[in-house]
């Protein structure tokens, strides 16, 4: 059986897909990026004057992105320390894959999914990260 969750705390998905798809005891999470719910703005992004970006904190968005995450795990039955598998995209990976590792440890001290870091060159919104995750329930 097949269930999908979309959660009232997370962000809106930017397409035509759930936050998250349950098969078995395994949860499937769609890309979660650092947006907050019913907010167009990306934490930490600062724009100039002709709409691109001019900065970006990756730290306020790791941070947001893990918050995401969490709101979507709780939502669908699971929880942070049922993470298995986390797939990492990065835009800028010379730039933020440090800082990111750093943070990344503060929330897997003890527990410790599998992981991937991949860097692209860009994601469908204005965001520098996004996760893919697979947790159990």
């Amino acid at each position: 059986m097949q269930q999908h969750y979309d959660s009232d705390r997370a962000p809106e998905p930017v397409g035509p897909y759930p936050h998250a798809r349950r098969v078995g005891n395994l949860l499937f999470l769609s890309g979660i990026g650092p947006r907050a719910r019913d907010r167009q703005e990306i934490p930490g992004v600062t724009l100039g004057p002709d709409g691109e970006i001019a900065s970006y904190d990756i730290e306020q968005q790791c941070h947001a992105v893990f918050h995401n995450v969490r709101c979507v795990l709780e939502d669908a039955g699971s929880a942070w320390e049922n993470l298995v598998d986390i797939t990492v995209y990065l835009t800028d990976m010379e730039k933020d894959f440090a800082v990111f590792n750093r943070i990344y440890r503060e929330y897997f001290r003890e527990h410790q999914p599998c992981r991937t870091t991949v860097g692209v060159s860009r994601l469908p919104t204005r965001i520098a990260i996004e996760l893919k995750c697979i947790a159990t329930i």
